[in-house]
């Protein structure tokens, strides 16, 4: 049985061990979580929590009714496909010697990103995309040196009717 991509989020009420339950019922069935970002919405009483994971389209299924159990879980949706709008932001710092500035500088221009803070032996900066982006713009920096690299994992919200 394959394997697929999936990306979930719940809304929850925004009170303390909510995440430790969710990533507690996803570490107890053995399913793992590749990326995982929660954080308050416009209304400070829920959070949204936004999971991507790789399993079977049947445990996916268990998976999500046993978080609709869970007594703070308000909402949960599957946001895989078309139908929700992706993005991730990454902070990354690379190694930018004199020879290689104006390139990397290029790059970062060419993937909308923002420089943060620049050494003379390395830039940071931020940049927002869908994961295949960020992964694209990454492959392209990997000969220049990334030193150091923190990514905020999907975040996802259905499309308006």
């Amino acid at each position: 049985m394959k394997k697929n991509r999936y990306t979930l989020t719940m809304l929850v009420e925004n009170e303390p061990g909510v995440t430790a339950r969710i990533t507690g019922l996803f570490a107890s069935r053995g399913y793992n979580i590749e990326t995982i970002c929660g954080a308050p919405t416009a209304n400070p009483k829920m959070s949204r929590i936004t999971i991507t994971t790789h399993t079977h389209p049947k445990m996916l299924e268990q998976c999500m009714k046993q978080i609709k159990r869970l007594v703070n879980v308000i909402k949960l949706r599957d946001m895989t496909g078309e139908k929700a709008v992706k993005r991730e932001m990454a902070l990354i710092c690379v190694k930018a010697l004199p020879e290689n500035r104006d390139e990397i500088r290029s790059l970062i221009q060419e993937f909308n990103g923002t420089m943060m803070d620049e050494g003379s032996q390395h830039f940071i900066f931020d940049v927002c995309g869908d994961e295949d982006t960020i992964d694209m713009l990454l492959e392209k920096l990997s000969p220049f040196g990334i030193k150091k690299l923190a990514r905020s994992g999907v975040l996802a919200l259905y499309r308006e009717a």
